[in-house]
């Protein structure tokens, strides 16, 4: 059996020139952007990013050997490092006289270590003797300084999606320092300690950015710490160990435990490298009272990426061959890991690594734990209606049990955003009345199966199959039921109507009469005329229906339709008499019923119950043009005369 590979690389990758002595590259982590600088800039400089709408191809001054290079948001203004002590800036606002100027560190002595973005025009220098918060003016073509804070610095790491710098600082490097930056400002968050395993005595530098990284994992920031371990036999040779920052503390949040040796985070996921491991905070063993992870899935490499040959040498008909990566850099990005790789060719390759989801289906076999992992990632709803068909129609039933579980879950996460919805629906009104700002919609974080997905691609052709016990098809159906009504969802009707099917096909009509008795099925106006075609076949299922449209109290006019169907015409017009609707009737309607009988006594008492209807409402008990009711004023004049006509009263 081949390896099911659940991570792979992107099929369209960014390719730039590949590093030589006469060509520089460098990445953007915020903007993840590959700059590739020729001779200082002089011969040009090329911008790729993760689409064409952020390429950029440009010349500048060789003033000496770029350091560091970026742009800002938006590609506006860019920013390129060449001394310890300056940066330079480059105007590229659209419609915007071009400028430049350069900006030195106000640290006295101070190196700068990097910098970064915040904003389109606001950029953060990272000194060894602590950081620099300014703001670009274009106008003034210079910088202003917002904020600055002294402190020994290490190394430091940016988070962009979060506006986040983790400085080190001391001795050992081992005491994080994390600063936010919004809309101008700097906040000064509480710093934390790395518990080192080993402490080294004199004090040096013990922790490096290597060993660090953030990722924003379900909306949370955290510190992903490598640590190693001596190779013992009780104990893994790493692990990743996760700190948390909320505003206000930092703590200790889990564990990771691995035996690999770099980190990611995709789609929420935690990523393990070279055998790629996966790992989900969020699912944990409810027994287990330490915070510490297993792996999600069994460890497989990512899948292979062939490259086309290219340039004077390729040959039509040559095969794509192999590429051996050889990574020079590892971006953490909530999304997806971002490498900048070597090729054995003349280019560089930056791809995007995703997760494989339906090779995950076949490598976790616990259906609920499958479940609970495929409902937080992302394009994963046909895989979970996959999962679900399989579960029913595959060899592998698992039993009711397993699948109230699955039903469960996916009606949990499906009532909490019909509730997001309502909330939203409830809000926007009063907001409008009140003359408030528009609220956003909810968006579907997780994955949504509803009813309509599910009777679609699931029970609609389960509930089909032949080579299945009927018996299973209807306790499937009752359980997703059961399921909806636990968590307060109204049930649609055409999934009452796949049970009621099943049933009138195996004749098993007590059970459907004691599912109408007891309130199992839920009435509704579809339902009851389901009932009604089922009457020929089952005639109980007549007056099953008339019950439950009564049960409705807003299927009057049905319940006539109905009794007028079977020429029941006293019967309507006891019911509409008894709801106090006789007055709104339609006569005709009735009348041509009455006659349709051909009972020439009923037609009588009709025409005289509408005949006194007129007189007690309108003086007079003839018939309005309006009503159309003259072709049975001349049948009536026919069979019982004219003299049978009721006369006007005169007072």
């Amino acid at each position: 059996m081949s390896e099911e590979h659940y991570l792979e690389l992107c099929e369209n990758p960014v390719q730039f020139e590949n590093t030589s002595s006469v060509n520089n590259v460098f990445f953007d982590e915020a903007n993840k952007q590959v700059f590739a600088v020729r001779s200082g800039g002089a011969t040009g400089v090329v911008v790729k990013g993760p689409d064409d709408k952020n390429s950029v191809a440009f010349r500048m001054d060789d003033k000496g050997e770029v350091k560091c290079i970026k742009f800002s948001i938006g590609n506006k203004i860019l920013a390129v490092q060449r001394t310890p002590k300056s940066v330079d800036f480059i105007s590229f606002i659209p419609d915007y006289p071009h400028w430049e100027c350069s900006q030195e560190c106000k640290m006295k002595n101070a190196s700068i270590l990097g910098f970064c973005w915040t904003n389109w025009n606001e950029i953060v220098f990272i000194t060894d003797q602590g950081i620099e918060f300014y703001q670009v003016l274009p106008d003034k073509r210079s910088l202003k300084l917002l904020k600055s804070q002294s402190v020994n610095v290490n190394w430091y790491m940016y988070c962009p999606e979060t506006a986040v710098i983790l400085l080190s600082t001391t001795a050992q490097g081992n005491v994080l320092q994390p600063f936010a930056f919004k809309s101008g400002t700097m906040s000064k968050m509480p710093k934390f300690e790395i518990e080192l395993p080993v402490v080294p005595k004199p004090a040096k530098l013990n922790l490096t950015e290597r060993d660090i990284a953030v990722a924003t994992i379900y909306g949370q920031l955290y510190v992903m710490y490598l640590k190693h371990h001596s190779r013992t036999t009780d104990s893994p040779c790493a692990e990743v160990v996760l700190y948390q920052l909320p505003s206000g503390h930092c703590s200790k949040h889990a564990e990771i435990h691995t035996t690999n040796l770099t980190r990611s985070c995709s789609n929420h996921i935690t990523l393990i490298c070279r055998t790629s491991i996966i790992f989900d905070i969020k699912l944990r063993e409810p027994d287990c009272a330490l915070n510490v992870h297993q792996p999600v899935l069994p460890g497989r490499s990512i899948h292979p990426y062939r490259i086309p040959l290219t340039g004077p040498a390729a040959v039509p008909t040559h095969p794509p061959v192999p590429c051996e990566l050889c990574i020079l850099y590892e971006m953490f990005s909530p999304a997806c890991l971002t490498c900048a790789v070597c090729s054995p060719f003349a280019s560089g390759y930056l791809w995007y690594l995703q997760v494989k989801l339906p090779p995950t289906v076949n490598l976790l076999q616990d259906k609920g734990k499958l479940m609970d992992f495929l409902l937080r990632r992302r394009d994963c709803k046909m895989v979970i209606l996959s999962v679900c068909a399989q579960m029913l129609n595959g060899g592998d039933k698992g039993g009711l049990p397993v699948v109230a579980t699955v039903f469960d879950k996916l009606n949990q996460v499906y009532k909490e955003y019909l509730e997001a919805e309502q909330t939203y629906t409830v809000a926007t009104e009063s907001g409008t009345s009140r003359g408030s700002s528009a609220r956003e919609r909810p968006v579907r974080t997780r994955a949504v199966i509803d009813q309509s997905d599910m009777y679609t691609h699931v029970l609609s052709s389960f509930s089909e199959k032949k080579d299945t016990s009927h018996k299973f098809i209807i306790a499937v159906l009752m359980e997703y039921i059961r399921s909806l009504n636990q968590v307060q969802i109204t049930v649609q009707h055409y999934l009452y109507e796949l049970v009621i099917k099943m049933l009138v096909q195996h004749n098993l009509f007590y059970m459907l009469h004691q599912f109408l008795q007891y309130h199992v099925l839920s009435d509704s106006k579809p339902l009851a005329c389901l009932l009604l075609s089922l009457e020929s076949t089952y005639p109980p299922a007549h007056q099953l229906s008339l019950d439950m449209l009564k049960r409705l109290s807003t299927a009057n006019d049905e319940i006539v339709e109905v009794l007028l169907s079977r020429q029941q015409v006293l019967g309507a017009l006891r019911f509409i008499r008894s709801v106090g609707g006789h007055d709104n009737i339609s006569a005709r309607k009735f009348l041509d019923v009455a006659r349709q009988t051909a009972d020439q006594m009923l037609f009588y008492t009709i025409f005289r119950f509408f005949e006194q209807r007129n007189l007690r409402l309108r003086g007079s008990p003839s018939f309005n043009p309006g009503e159309h009711c003259e072709e049975h004023v001349v049948y009536f004049k026919q069979v019982f005369g004219e003299q049978a006509l009721m006369k006007q009263v005169t007072v």
